[in-house]
């Protein structure tokens, strides 16, 4: 026994998805994707950046406190949470308060350098 093959219809040359503005949108979807200078970002768009000139010590107090809001943050979250959700929510606490330490300690030890 043989099937006939399915034939699938002719496209016709003035289908809308042959469109010059079908082309011109996947030419930059391409143009996007495939060349680096093309989907490399300037540094004019940066969303956050570092006042020029800021001291160790206030970076280490603003990361503190960045610190510190993620931590209550994570903490809120958490305890809308139940079972494994819940426990990696906490986590989450945990490392922001570990991280926490860290830059209060470089800041103690900074605050102790700088006072001798």
């Amino acid at each position: 026994m043989t099937t006939s093959p399915h034939h699938l219809p002719e496209t016709p040359e003035n289908d809308e998805l042959h469109g010059r503005p079908n082309r011109c949108a996947a030419r930059r979807a391409w143009d996007l994707h495939l060349k680096e200078d093309m989907s490399a970002r300037t540094p004019d768009e940066t969303f956050f950046a570092i006042k020029p000139g800021i001291s160790q010590e206030e970076a280490l107090v603003h990361a503190s406190d960045l610190l510190r809001s993620a931590a209550a943050t994570a903490y809120e979250s958490a305890n809308s949470q139940q079972g494994n959700q819940r426990d990696l929510a906490f986590s989450v606490v945990f490392l922001i308060d570990m991280a926490k330490a860290m830059v209060e300690r470089s800041l103690h030890t900074a605050g102790a350098q700088a006072s001798t």
